[in-house]
């Protein structure tokens, strides 16, 4: 992959996962221009534009793809990834290229199940688990999520289940160990199988406490921090390999800001070299450089843990 200093990118938000797609694109020489939401039109002219702002996105990016820019959105919020979603027709006839979901849950796992199923024969299950947040907009996401519905996909069916219900233990890469975790709403099993269009079982969950489970549709009782600890992701893959069934897990345990701002930047740079079609897109579609972009993850510093099992 090749970067220039002329690359004309912008980022929409100056928080912590903004901070680190700058902090990425600066590394490879590359000078991006950076504001705030209010301010966002000083970006028409920009050829890409990063939105790392809380959500919603999808109005933004209407506004830019009639302008002919292209788009990647770290946005996490199901709603607005379902609105930016229904905007691929205006992309394709504008010729620009948009990647929703672009950070660490959903995005990094978009890049992990398609790194991962290449052991396999066929894969059929997905599960995700996410402990931690990127930075205070990251947590009132999440703080939210954890109230309202949270959606799965089970047999070839969309269901719906109270989100903070669905205990279950999940490890993750040390130093994080096992968490409990709960359903939440997050646009994960939509991208996911809009990624795999074979998966029969997605589900998503994040790691919460009682009190979080208590408190979800209340204010937030504490100001989030800036940015929180060391995060961690955990991706399941299940499937058949060798005419058996097979599972393997896949995580990191990085500063989950750390690795939005590494999966937005990296996505950004693929649709600056043209290699990411028109249209609105998530990360794991094939007619993505999916293994490209996940390289250059990889090369920012984060490592994979993987385990793997029978």
């Amino acid at each position: 992959m090749t970067a220039s200093g002329d690359f004309n990118i912008g980022i929409v938000g100056s928080g912590v996962v903004g901070s680190r797609v700058a902090l990425h694109l600066q590394s490879l020489g590359i000078r991006p221009r950076t504001t705030s939401f209010q301010h966002a039109s000083e970006l028409f002219d920009c050829s890409v534009v990063v939105l790392t702002h809380g959500a919603p996105h999808a109005t933004l990016v209407s506004a830019f793809i009639a302008q002919g820019v292209s788009v990647v959105s770290a946005s996490d919020n199901l709603q607005d990834v379902m609105s930016i979603l229904d905007a691929h027709d205006r992309a394709v006839a504008r010729g620009v290229s948009v990647i929703t979901g672009a950070a660490c849950s959903p995005g990094m796992t978009g890049l992990l199940v398609h790194h991962v199923k290449r052991a396999f024969e066929s894969i059929d299950e997905v599960h995700v688990a996410v402990h931690g947040t990127g930075g205070p907009a990251c947590a009132r996401q999440h703080h939210e999520s954890l109230a309202g519905v949270s959606i799965g996909w089970h047999d070839g069916e969309w269901l719906q289940r109270p989100a903070g219900s669905g205990r279950e233990l999940c490890w993750f890469p040390d130093p994080i160990g096992a968490r409990d975790c709960y359903r939440y709403g997050s646009p994960e099993p939509l991208l996911l199988q809009r990624a795999e269009i074979s998966l029969q079982r997605i589900t998503s969950r994040v790691s919460a406490t009682r009190r979080d489970r208590l408190t979800a549709r209340l204010p937030m009782l504490a100001p989030p921090h800036p940015e929180g600890g060391i995060g961690g992701l955990r991706v399941e893959v299940r499937g058949v390999r060798n005419g058996n069934r097979h599972v393997e897990i896949v995580g990191v345990a990085e500063r989950l800001a750390s690795v939005a701002g590494a999966v937005a930047s990296n996505a950004a740079l693929a649709i600056h070299n043209g290699t990411v079609p028109p249209g609105v897109h998530n990360l794991g579609q094939e007619r993505l450089p999916n293994d490209t972009i996940l390289d250059g993850v990889l090369a920012t510093g984060t490592t994979l843990h993987q385990f793997v099992g029978n």
